[in-house]
């Protein structure tokens, strides 16, 4: 039986993994599609339009603002970015589980224009590990150490509003649990709807 995927938005914390985690569990999993952005920011050496961004005119972009063709945006360092609707229909129709990497706002943003997307926050096992990993990257200076902290401790305070949590201890076991919460969503009674009509008919039919 064929059901519709489920649009997953996953957000956390500057340093929590979420990347590394992504990466595992599109390695060892199957079933998933990542969202594309657009952006009208040039291509950099090696990106192909369509597998990392389609890459747009500002016009274009401002056309898909308008005609509401995003399911939400951006606009940073002079360079719009957001996430066409269209592609991630049509992913979704396929019976692929999307995801959608992208910060609190932008995820509340997607949360309104798709009500039954679920939200997933990626939380680290505590601030210490958090401040650790960030250090261990080795690619900041203290200072934006400290600014990144700041942020997670502003943003913590909005994890509420979303679905579910998932603490990061392990790569591998992080990705392993979210592959079992996306896809304990597919047995959802409204991810089942054409399933279940089907069989109340046949049921009827038959007595």
């Amino acid at each position: 039986m064929k059901t519709r995927g489920n649009l997953i938005v996953l957000s956390g914390f500057a340093g929590v993994g979420k990347g590394t985690v992504l990466k595992s569990l599109f390695e060892t999993h199957e079933g998933y599609a990542y969202s594309v952005s657009a952006t009208t920011r040039a291509p950099r050496p090696g990106e192909v339009n369509g597998v990392h961004y389609f890459f747009v005119s500002k016009e274009r972009f401002e056309e898909m603002i308008e005609e509401d063709e995003l399911l939400e945006y951006a606009s940073y360092v002079g360079n719009y970015y957001g996430t066409p609707r269209s592609y991630v229909e049509e992913k979704l129709e396929d019976g692929f589980d999307v995801i959608l990497e992208i910060e609190v706002e932008g995820a509340l943003n997607v949360r309104k224009k798709v009500p039954d997307a679920i939200l997933i926050y990626m939380l680290p096992p505590g601030a210490r590990v958090l401040q650790e990993r960030l250090k261990g990257r080795g690619t900041e200076t203290d200072e934006v150490i400290a600014r990144r902290m700041k942020r997670a401790g502003e943003e913590a305070q909005r994890v509420s509003e979303y679905d579910y949590i998932i603490v990061n201890y392990d790569v591998d076991d992080c990705a392993d649990q979210l592959d079992a919460l996306i896809r304990s969503q597919r047995l959802r009674v409204r991810s089942n709807l054409p399933f279940i009509t089907k069989l109340q008919k046949e049921l009827k039919e038959l007595t």
